[in-house]
């Protein structure tokens, strides 16, 4: 063999551990210690307009928040808080008068700025789970299997990190799936196995009274989250709310009459701005079956809150 066809198979044989190398050399991205001003500035103005449920605000939020990550690309935070206005501009689209189809292009960036607070800060299990989230729902409207796959095992490990916020974040994403098929009957059991966890016993599916476990609430630890608190001041209104509407799409209208009731036990329940498409869901809740079921229903339609214009704010608008 002459020598010059031995040097291009050695320097074709050798590119591609050299690429190997460089790319695993290259340096890592590490979550910041100190958040800059423009950082703290952009998360004023998100939770500014989150809290007060200003959807037609979000551009601005999406300016700001977006030119404080430019600024500095290695903030856990802002990463993921962008993935959030990415996620609420998706999921409350039924507010505007006509969606665009590029509207869907928010999954994508949700993913990529829910990927980059994960890699940031791979300790926090809320990350992981929105990343899930996002996953799952970019898979679904590019119909790609393995992407949908790949996003539902994600939120099954972040199930295993963080239970208690976890369950209800994967359970809510599969609550848009039809009633008969086994990612919703999955994602109602999660639920359930929420209220479980939060309690640390098994609450009774035949009569689940919530209150006498209200002397539980606390603002510490993982169980905080399964109560009230300033990000999300409604989370537990709102849980109540989805679970119903999960337990009515299932046909079971009359166990979820007793769950939309426990919602009532929150001390917030007269300040919270849905309570009232709660006292309507408890009085139909047998006709609701129907609607929850109607993928044709049009936009005057009954929708189950993962499909309705308050899928993100039941839980955080003040």
């Amino acid at each position: 063999m002459k020598k010059s066809t031995l040097v291009i198979i050695a320097i074709i044989t050798f590119l591609p551990s050299c690429a190997y190398i460089a790319i695993k050399s290259a340096p890592s991205k590490h979550d910041t210690v100190t958040r800059s001003r423009a950082a703290l500035k952009a998360d004023a103005l998100f939770w500014q307009i989150f809290h007060a449920g200003e959807y037609e605000k979000i551009s601005n939020a999406l300016e700001s928040m977006t030119a404080a990550y430019l600024d500095a690309p290695n903030d856990s935070v802002t990463a993921a808080h962008l993935g959030w206005l990415h996620i609420w501009r998706l999921a409350e689209r039924s507010r505007l008068q006509e969606i665009p189809s590029f509207i869907t292009d928010d999954a994508v960036l949700a993913h990529k700025y829910f990927h980059e607070a994960v890699r940031l800060n791979p300790l926090d299990a809320r990350f992981l789970g929105f990343l899930g989230s996002s996953i799952v729902a970019e898979g679904t409207i590019h119909k790609d299997e393995k992407l949908v796959r790949e996003g539902y095992y994600l939120l099954v490990d972040s199930i295993s990190e963080w239970p208690e916020f976890n369950f209800f974040t994967a359970g809510y994403m599969m609550s848009s799936q039809p009633a008969n098929s086994s990612q919703f009957q999955e994602g109602l059991e999660w639920q359930w196995r929420n209220l479980d966890v939060c309690v640390d016993e098994t609450v009774d599916r035949n009569n689940p009274d919530f209150s006498k476990y209200m002397r539980l609430l606390t603002v510490q630890g993982n169980k905080r989250v399964c109560w009230n608190s300033w990000i999300a001041p409604h989370n537990f209104e709102g849980f109540f709310l989805n679970m119903g509407d999960m337990l009515v799409k299932s046909g079971d209208w009359a166990t979820a009459q007793k769950i939309y009731a426990n919602a009532r036990l929150s001390a917030d329940y007269v300040k919270w701005k849905f309570r009232d498409v709660l006292e309507n869901r408890i009085k139909n809740a047998r006709d609701n079956v129907a609607q929850f079921n109607d993928d044709s229903s049009g936009p005057s339609g009954v929708k189950i809150m993962f499909n309705s214009s308050f899928n993100c704010v039941a839980c955080h608008q003040q």
